[in-house]
Formats: C-alpha cells, structure tokens, sequence
C-alpha cells in the first residue's frame, strides 16, 4: 500500500494563521483528515485527550508555552503518534539537540513550501514504518502469550495425568493435528478441563 493511500489524523498546534494556513492547504481530506487546529498548548492537550493522532504538528513558541514539554510527553506517551516541532531558526540546533534522540522532527522558520511537503512525506514515512513495527511486537506478544497457554496446559497434562513432557507436547500436537485447530486451543480446552 503506498503512502497515498492511508488517511492520516493531525493536531496542528499554532497561534499563527499564515502557517494553519498552508498546512490546510497541503493537507487534503483525501489524505489527511480529520485536521485539527488549535492556538495553544492547553488546547492541544485537550483535543489530545479528546482523540489520538497520527501526527502533532507544534509551531512554536505558543502563547501559553514553548511546546517543547508538551512534544516530549507526547512521545513518550503517545507511541504511534509522529511529532514534527518547528521552531524559530536562532533555537534551532539547541531545541533540536533536545528532542532529536527521541524521534522528534525539528524544522526550523521561516518554512519554504517546499519544505513544508517534505515534512509531511517524513512523517508519513515514519508512521509507516511505526505501523510495521507495531504489529511485530503484536505477533511477538501473541507467540509469547499461546507458548504460555501451551506450556500451562502440558503442565495440567503432567500433573493430572501423569505424562512427562515430551507426551504432553506430543498430545497437543497430535490433537491440533487431528481436529484442524491450533495448538491453543487445544490447550486452553485442556486448561478448562483440568482447572
């Protein structure tokens, strides 16, 4: 699936009308909906409370603060969401110092349009790439937890009717086999069972 093809959600935080103004403008709904805007970081961590996003776009500094926390507690808290902070050109190797280590885009003003697309393609990119990611750890947690299930029931399979271990890993695989179902399954039948 290309990046054209997802939807993405964004909070953009910005106090600044010409900037929501082109960020509307290289947003279509086609691929970014639905967009928010507010002018503060209060604001933010309202709408953020109200719904996550894909993306939090931070141009600051904000009437109520620098963003810069609110940036940070985001990424540590918010795993899937990409972060892109856009600050004045004479803070930006300082702030970007700051935030680079924990995955957070940093561009300095004034933006070129230009530069304003290449961002969002970023930050697609990213999301992308924290899906794919995402649903490994899935996969790896679901294996972990049915290698749980499985070695519970053996241990039933031990205790209550006497078999070692290899004739109880043998039994659930026999028995998967046999009626076309997984090996959890079958062991959490077991774990009915004998519990």
């Amino acid at each position: 699936m290309s990046l054209e093809e997802h939807i993405y959600s964004v909070l953009v935080v910005s106090a600044a009308e010409k900037l929501n103004m082109a960020f509307s403008s290289l947003m279509p709904e086609s691929r970014y909906q639905p967009v928010k805007t507010v002018g503060s970081i209060s604001a933010a961590k309202r709408a953020w409370d109200e719904a996550g996003y894909d993306f939090v776009i931070i141009n600051s500094p904000l009437p109520d603060d620098a963003g810069i926390r609110f940036a940070v507690d985001l990424v540590n808290t918010a795993k899937g969401t990409v972060i892109l902070l856009i600050v004045r050109e004479e803070l930006y190797d300082e702030i970007r110092d700051k935030v680079a280590g924990q995955g957070i885009f940093t561009v300095a003003k004034p933006l070129p349009r230009s530069l304003l697309i290449l961002a969002l393609d970023w930050m697609a990119c990213t999301k992308e790439r924290l899906r794919q990611l995402e649903k490994k750890t899935l996969s790896v947690e679901e294996k972990m937890e049915e290698i749980r299930v499985v070695n519970r029931a053996k241990w039933l399979l031990i205790s209550e009717l006497k078999m070692d271990e290899p004739q109880a890993h043998r039994y659930i695989e026999k028995q998967a086999m046999d009626r076309c179902i997984s090996r959890r399954q079958v062991s959490e039948e077991i774990i009915r069972t004998y519990s």
